[in-house]
């Protein structure tokens, strides 16, 4: 990948704080112990300065290596949602890339201008009034004033904060503050838009706009990094995800992948199981399991759907024996919470009288707009009904798929910019009537 190539190039990054801790070898001690002991190591500290000895101190040092040999590329345009536990180093990392913390170890190359919201208080001088700060951060981006003052209105509206925009920001609220940084930040025209969890701070009115400057920044081919814990989010914005653990990236790639990786704690490609070339495949003397997967309306086997597009899950089994009657495929859909979303099995399984030793495969179609956005499990069954009820095979959450409803692709979320999650485990396209009068 040449220059050209890539907004962001982070290579073996690391970034080391040093902590220090008390000597516990004396255990808990009581007020009263703590204060003699504090007056004599006063006195042989004095004693020692006296007498020329050198004081030993009573801490050890420890370093901690809250980002440990990190490397990505980003490309231009893309829109990267940055997730992990809490102490992942998701933060640290935007703050080493915006040059606020500086790195240990490793190499950092951006490529165009930068424009960041950390935190409350990032990027503004607090004697300055909020006028005099959008003018500052214009010009740190590289801008001329005449650049930022036919923003300046338009940053002025988002903000709404046009009463106090010559009151030192000191004297705003946490919201109007954020309000005003964001705005600032997301309108002054940056090539690379980096975004803590500080969007959190302003109410959901605030949130709406914001994701909704977000997904206009992103079409506007600028290159946004967005941190947050709320994967509904990073999963309407973002078109990759980085997945950080322990200060490391584990996991880089489509976000489906890396937010399915996330929620389970293991590498997923469960588009798909295959059981054709095992010796004792799952099943009973009459039917085996061959293999199962999930796929597209265009028969392409994939994890991630559009909340506008069916779901094809499908199982191929092979019966071993002449059946007297038709075997009974059937599905088991939780979400990621574990509640059982349905069950579903053919209501025409009994058509058919006999079924002869042979490769049978059954699909079922999910519609389009039934399910919410978020991931699912599916568990895969057949019974049959040669000695009593039988159950052949069942494997609980044999595969998985990750619904997306992405802000770009649903015109109702791109007029009201929100990007959080609806709630409720299905989204069904009902019929509506709307009619005037009484």
């Amino acid at each position: 990948m040449t220059t050209s190539e890539f907004a962001i190039r982070v290579q073996g990054l690391g970034k080391k704080y040093t902590i220090g801790h008390q000597d516990k070898s004396e255990g808990y001690l009581s007020l009263r112990d703590s204060l003699t002991q504090g007056t004599r190591q006063l006195a042989q500290q004095a004693f020692n300065i006296i007498s020329g000895r050198q004081h030993a101190p009573r801490t050890r040092n420890e370093d901690i290596w809250v980002l440990d040999d990190v490397s990505f590329d980003i490309t231009p345009g893309e829109v990267v949602g940055i997730i992990g536990k809490n102490g992942a180093g998701k933060s640290t990392l935007l703050k080493v890339l915006t040059r606020i913390t500086d790195l240990s170890r490793g190499r950092i190359e951006i490529n165009g201008r930068v424009a960041s919201l950390l935190e409350v208080g990032t990027g503004f001088h607090p004697e300055l009034t909020g006028r005099e700060n959008i003018y500052l951060n214009g010009s740190i981006l590289g801008m001329s004033r005449a650049e930022i003052k036919k923003k300046f209105d338009t940053i002025v509206d988002f903000a709404g904060v046009e009463k106090f925009l010559d009151t030192p920001v000191k004297r705003y609220s946490s919201g109007m503050y954020v309000r005003l940084a964001f705005a600032v930040a997301s309108h002054l025209d940056p090539e690379i838009l980096l975004i803590d969890e500080v969007l959190a701070v302003g109410d959901m009115e605030f949130q709406k706009k914001c994701l909704g400057r977000m997904d206009e920044v992103a079409k506007d081919g600028r290159t946004v990094l967005f941190v947050s814990h709320s994967l509904p989010m990073v999963s309407s914005l973002c078109s990759s995800c980085i997945l950080l653990d322990s200060g490391r990236v584990v996991a880089q790639g489509s976000t489906s992948d890396i937010v399915l990786r996330y929620q389970t704690g293991a590498d997923v490609n469960s588009s798909k199981i295959d059981f054709g070339n095992k010796t004792n495949p799952p099943g009973d003397e009459y039917v085996t399991l061959d293999s199962a997967w999930v796929e597209n309306s265009a028969n392409a086997q994939t994890l991630e759907f559009s909340i506008f597009e069916p779901i094809r899950l499908c199982i191929r089994f092979r019966v071993n024996k002449t059946l007297s009657k038709s075997p009974l495929p059937n599905v088991h859909v939780t979400d990621s919470a574990g509640n059982y979303v349905f069950v579903a099995s053919p209501h025409n399984w009994n058509e058919q009288t006999a079924i002869a030793p042979n490769e049978y495969t059954a699909c079922c179609v999910i519609p389009a707009h039934l399910l919410n956005d978020g991931m699912f499990s599916v568990g895969i069954a057949v019974n049959h009904f040669q000695n009593g009820l039988s159950t052949a095979f069942f494997i609980q959450h044999a595969l998985s798929f990750y619904v997306l409803d992405r802000i770009e692709q649903n015109p109702l979320r791109q007029e009201s910019g929100w990007a959080g999650r609806i709630p409720g485990v299905i989204r069904p396209l009902l019929d509506w009537n709307i009619v005037g009068g009484r």
